[in-house]
Order: structure tokens, then C-alpha cells, then sequence
């Protein structure tokens, strides 16, 4: 996705918007937010994969790139790949936080921080329209503990989160990917759990929604298989939408026409090391 607009090589001079803020025209090749988000944070520095995302282009509204552009040298991320995150440092406090990957436009993610002063969410997407939506919420309802990631998560995952950094990871209602073509591009797969269960600590929760069955399937089967995680679940099935997780706009719209929504719960487990020295109370 790219953040360049087509304009005259000669910015024209600041004009007045209807809510009193100032729209800048950009010349050709400048960014949309100086200050703000990069088109591609972690540039060619990585391989080119297959991705779980699709970017999407979509009109910025002034709210927004105001938002951007105040806000983000204050609570924004670009992953770049190319630092270690001291997440304390980052929130600017001990925080346990979790990650949410793909959070859209940010309402439930600013109701979740709400309601939830002290845990911080490091909520990381790729539409820009989002992430400015959200750091506009955050501003005027006071809500310190988001931080608003731009990027690819997977590098933000392997580059530059430590072991056993995270309290959770949250991924709520992820692009199905619904031919079955494109299910390798789907998020919730073996390696990406492996990948996951080194950043997460013991007891942390992995936290998933969807509303393509399929997919929810597959993704309790995944998770079910992996040695890292258990089934908060005693009979090994869906969870009941925890209280925790609002319901969206979009989730109510889609329950009024019948679909199913399936939450997963998982916990991260902490596997016991078996000492050669130690003998067993049976021996």
C-alpha cells in the first residue's frame, strides 16, 4: 500500500477544512504524513513472503490524518525490523501488554483499553484509515494504553519482540482467505503459533474470532495440535465471546443475518523440563 499521492511537484499553500484544521497539498514522491506512519516500514530488508494481509487503499478523512500527524511520533510504530522493542520503554510503563493483529477502523480495541486501564495493547494494522481512527480515539478518550503498530506483525514477532514479552495476543476476525488457493496465506498456522508461543509468556492467552467456519475449523485444529497451547476449554471446543471482547458493529450485523461468530481461547503453556538426575517418586 502505498502512502504517495500524485499531486504538483510545487505544494500549493495550506488550506482550511471545514473543521478548522489545514489540508497540505504534497508534491509528487512526498509522504502523506511526514510525521506520520511509512508506506513500508521494513522496506527490502526482508524476504518477500507470502503474505497473511492485503492492503487496502481507502480515503483518509481530515479527523484522521490530523490524528496521524500529531499522534503518531507519540503513541505510533512503524516495524521496521530493525531494533529490539523495550515494550516498558514503549508504553511508558510496566504494562502487561498484548498484541492485537488487524484491529480495522479500532473501535472495539479503544473500548477493550477502556475498560482495561492497566493492560497495554499494542494494536498493529496496515489501513492507514484505521490507524489514524484509532490514535483519534485514544486521544480524546484519554486511553494511554494503546500504542498503534504500522506493518507487517510477523517481523514485528521475529525482529523485534523479546522472549516471553507479551501477555496475550488477540487476532479478531482475520481475512478467511476463503478459496482454498489462498488458505496458505490464512494467519493461524503451525509456524506462526511456533513463532508466537517464543513471545508469549507461560499462562499468556491467545485469543481468536471468526465468523467463516471454516476457517474457525481450521484454527482450533491448529491450535488443538500445537504442543504449546491448551484448550481453555474442558471439552475442547469454542469459547463463549468472553466478556472482554465487545461485540462489533460489524460482528452484530453479521449475527442479524445468521452467521456464526466462534471465539477460541488458548493458553500458553509452560512445559516442565525432565532433569536426567531426578528420579521419579516411583522408583
Amino acid at each position: 500500500m502505498s502512502d504517495f499521492l500524485d499531486s504538483p511537484e510545487e505544494p500549493a499553500p495550506a488550506a482550511p477544512t471545514t473543521d478548522g484544521s489545514l489540508r497540505h497539498a504534497h508534491a509528487k514522491g512526498e509522504p502523506r504524513f511526514p510525521d506520520g506512519p511509512k508506506a513500508d516500514p521494513a522496506g527490502s530488508h526482508f524476504e518477500r513472503r507470502i503474505r497473511s494481509f492485503q492492503p487496502r487503499r481507502s480515503r483518509v478523512t481530515t479527523g484522521q490524518a490530523d490524528a496521524l500527524q500529531r499522534l503518531w511520533p507519540k503513541w505510533g510504530l512503524d516495524i521496521d525490523g530493525q531494533r529490539t522493542i523495550d515494550l516498558a520503554e514503549l508504553f511508558g510503563s510496566d504494562l502487561p501488554v498484548v498484541l492485537e493483529i488487524g484491529f480495522g477502523m479500532g473501535e472495539a480495541t479503544a473500548q477493550m483499553a477502556a475498560e482495561d486501564p492497566e493492560t497495554g495493547i499494542l494494536a498493529v494494522d496496515v489501513h492507514t484509515p484505521g490507524q489514524g481512527n484509532l490514535l483519534n480515539l485514544a486521544d480524546r478518550n484519554g486511553l494511554s494504553n494503546i500504542r498503534v503498530g504500522n506493518g507487517d506483525a510477523i517481523i514485528l514477532l521475529r525482529e523485534m519482540l523479546p522472549p516471553e514479552s507479551l501477555n496475550g495476543l488477540r487476532v479478531y476476525f482475520p481475512d478467511p482467505w476463503p478459496k482454498k488457493r489462498h488458505h496458505k496465506r490464512r494467519l493461524i498456522q503451525p509456524e506462526f503459533l511456533s513463532l508466537v508461543a517464543t513471545r508469549l509468556r507461560p499462562g499468556a492467552l491467545v485469543h481468536c474470532a471468526t465468523d467463516w467456519e471454516p476457517y474457525a475449523e481450521q484454527m482450533l485444529e491448529v491450535l488443538s495440535a500445537h504442543p504449546d497451547f491448551e484448550n481453555t476449554q474442558p471439552d475442547g471446543g469454542y469459547a463463549p465471546r468472553p466478556d472482554f471482547r465487545p461485540l462489533t458493529r460489524f460482528e452484530g450485523q453479521g449475527l442479524d443475518k445468521g452467521h456464526v461468530v466462534n471465539d477460541l481461547l488458548f493458553r500458553r503453556v509452560q512445559h516442565l523440563v525432565h532433569h536426567p538426575d531426578q528420579q521419579s517418586s516411583g522408583a
